[in-house]
C-alpha cells in the first residue's frame, strides 16, 4: 500500500471536510478490503478479478443522493456482465438489506464498512471531522482486471451526486481491456 501526503478535498454544503486514511490514486494497486454484505457475508474489494470493479463510497444509503446514485449504477449495472459494482457505506447490513428491498437494488453489491472502517480507511475516503465524521465520503473508484485503479473521482460536494457518465466511461474501458489472467489476451 502506497501512503503518500496528498489529501483529497471534499466538503458539507461548502465547509471543507478532512479526509483521513491512507491516500489512493490513479495508478496504485488497489488494496483489497472486505466489506460486510447484507446477509452478513464478506465481500472482498479491490485487487485482482476476472472483472472490472466499480466502487462506489457513499455516506449513507438514507439520504436522497446516496439513493438517487444508488438506482442509477443498480440500473446501468444491469447492461453489463463484466463490471462488478459495490456501493460501500457505514451503514448497518441491516438497514442495508431495507433499502435494498425498498429501493428495488439486485444488481449490485451493498457493502457495509462498519466493522473496522477498512475501505474508509485504506482508500482515504473517511471523513475525519465535522457532521459526517466516521462516514464514507462520495467517491468513485475504478479497478482494472488486473488491479490497477484506473479512475477516481472524489464528489467536491458531498451533497451533490457524482459525475456518472465519466465512471461509466471508465469502468467500461476498464472491463473492456484484456483479462487478468496472464495478460496474453491483451
Amino acid at each position: 500500500m502506497i501512503f503518500t501526503a496528498k489529501i483529497d478535498k471534499t466538503a458539507l454544503k461548502g465547509t471543507p471536510v478532512k479526509l483521513e486514511g491512507n491516500y489512493q490514486e490513479v495508478g496504485n494497486y488497489a488494496p483489497l478490503v472486505k466489506v460486510t454484505t447484507p446477509d452478513l457475508q464478506e465481500k472482498t474489494i479491490g485487487g485482482e478479478s476476472n472483472k472490472a470493479q466499480l466502487i462506489i463510497a457513499v455516506p449513507s444509503l438514507d439520504t436522497p443522493v446516496c439513493d438517487a446514485e444508488a438506482r442509477r449504477f443498480n440500473q446501468e449495472a444491469t447492461k453489463y456482465e463484466n463490471i462488478d459494482v459495490t456501493i460501500v457505506s457505514m451503514d448497518l447490513p441491516f438497514a442495508a438489506a431495507k433499502f435494498c428491498n425498498v429501493a428495488g437494488i439486485e444488481n449490485l453489491t451493498v457493502g457495509s464498512d462498519f466493522r473496522d472502517k477498512a475501505f474508509a480507511r485504506t482508500y482515504g475516503m473517511l471523513i475525519g471531522d465535522g457532521a459526517l465524521q466516521g462516514l464514507c465520503a462520495r467517491a468513485l473508484f475504478v479497478i482494472s482486471k488486473d488491479g490497477k485503479i484506473v479512475y477516481k473521482q472524489v464528489v467536491p460536494e458531498i451533497t451533490e451526486e457524482p459525475n456518472y457518465d465519466e465512471a461509466l466511461t471508465a469502468t467500461i474501458d476498464a472491463a473492456n481491456r484484456g483479462a487478468s489472467c496472464c495478460g496474453f489476451c491483451q
